[in-house]
C-alpha cells in the first residue's frame, strides 16, 4: 500500500505558507472616461472608483459628497482632469494628503492650463499619454504587477488605432467643413478632423456659465437659418433653454444636429463611445452615406 502522507501533508505545507493575493489598487478617477483607462490599463491589479458617472449630471454643476473624500483616502492613484474642470477634485487632494499616493493631473500632463479648452479626453493623444503616466503610477505603487501593466498599456494604446484612423478619414473628407457648436465639448477633435466651427465665442460663453451677446445669439441663429453649416454640435448632457432653443431651430431648418457628452455613456468604453459619436458626425455631414 502507498504511503500518501508525504504527499498530503506537503500539499496541505503549501497551502499555510502561500502568500494572500495582495489586494487590488485603488484608483480613484475624477470622471469615468479617465476610470474607463484605468480599469483598461490596470485589469484585474487594480479596483477604481469614478466620482462623475452618471450622464444625466451637469459635470459643470457637481458637487462632492463625504464619500469621495472617503474614497480619495484610500487611493494610491488619482486621476484628475485639471485645466479647471474638476477644482472639486483638486481642493479635496489637498486637503486630503496622503504619503506615497500618486497624481495624474492630465492638463498638466499634457501642457494645458487654465483658460484653455477643458475637455482634454476628446484628443486620443492626451488620452495615451494618461495611460503611460498611469502605467508608470501604478507600477511605482505595485511594482510587482509591473510587466502586466505594461501589457495592459501596449493593449489600450494599440485599441486606439481604429479612433484614430477614423479621425484621419474624417479629415481627408471633411476639412473644412463649416460646422457650429454651442459648447466647446468636441473641440480637440473638430481640430484633428479640420472643421471650421463657428460661434466660439457663444460657445465659451455657454461652457462659462456665462449669457451669450445678443450679436453672438444673432450670428449662432444666422448660420442655423441661412444653412451656413452642415451640422450643429451641442452638450447633451447640458439643460439650457437657450441650447435647446437652437438645437430645435436647427432641426426646424433641416440642419443636423450631433449631441456629445462629458461622461461616459453606461455600457460604453471610451473606444466604443467616441467611435460613436464620430459615426454620428459622419452621418450628418453626409446623410447618403
Amino acid at each position: 500500500m502507498l504511503n500518501t502522507f508525504p504527499l498530503a501533508a506537503a500539499l496541505a505545507l503549501c497551502a499555510f505558507v502561500a502568500p494572500a493575493s495582495a489586494d487590488p489598487v485603488k484608483v480613484v478617477a475624477a470622471e469615468n472616461f479617465y476610470g474607463d483607462v484605468a480599469k483598461q490599463v490596470g485589469g484585474d491589479a487594480v479596483a477604481v472608483t469614478s466620482i462623475l458617472a452618471n450622464p444625466d449630471d451637469d459635470p459643470h454643476l457637481f458637487e462632492a459628497s463625504p464619500q469621495t473624500a472617503r474614497a480619495l483616502a484610500e487611493a494610491k492613484v488619482v486621476i484628475v482632469n485639471g485645466v479647471d474642470y474638476d477644482p472639486w477634485m483638486e481642493k479635496l487632494i489637498v486637503a486630503h494628503p496622503s504619503p506615497g499616493r500618486r497624481e495624474i493631473v492630465v492638463g498638466a500632463l499634457v501642457g494645458r492650463k487654465a483658460g484653455d479648452n477643458p475637455h482634454l479626453w476628446y484628443d486620443p493623444a492626451y488620452v495615451k499619454a494618461t495611460a503611460a503616466a498611469l502605467a508608470t503610477a501604478l507600477t511605482a505603487v505595485d511594482p510587482a504587477h509591473k510587466l502586466d501593466y505594461q501589457h495592459g498599456l501596449a493593449k489600450f494604446d494599440l485599441s486606439l488605432k481604429p479612433l484614430d484612423e477614423k479621425i484621419a478619414a474624417l479629415k481627408t473628407a471633411y476639412a473644412g467643413q463649416p460646422v457650429t457648436a454651442s459648447e466647446p465639448v468636441f473641440g480637440y477633435q473638430a481640430a484633428l478632423i479640420g472643421l471650421d466651427v463657428r460661434n466660439q465665442k457663444f460657445a465659451l460663453a455657454v461652457m462659462n456659465n456665462a449669457e451669450p451677446t445678443p450679436s453672438e445669439v444673432a450670428a449662432f441663429e444666422d448660420d442655423l437659418k441661412g444653412h451656413k453649416v452642415k451640422a450643429m454640435l451641442y452638450n447633451a448632457q447640458a439643460s439650457e433653454p437657450a441650447v435647446q432653443r437652437l438645437v430645435q431651430m436647427a432641426k426646424d431648418n433641416a440642419i443636423p444636429v450631433v449631441g456629445v457628452s462629458e461622461t461616459e455613456p453606461p455600457n460604453a468604453t471610451y473606444q466604443t463611445w467616441m467611435l460613436g459619436q464620430l459615426d454620428a458626425l459622419a452621418h450628418a455631414l453626409n446623410p447618403t452615406q
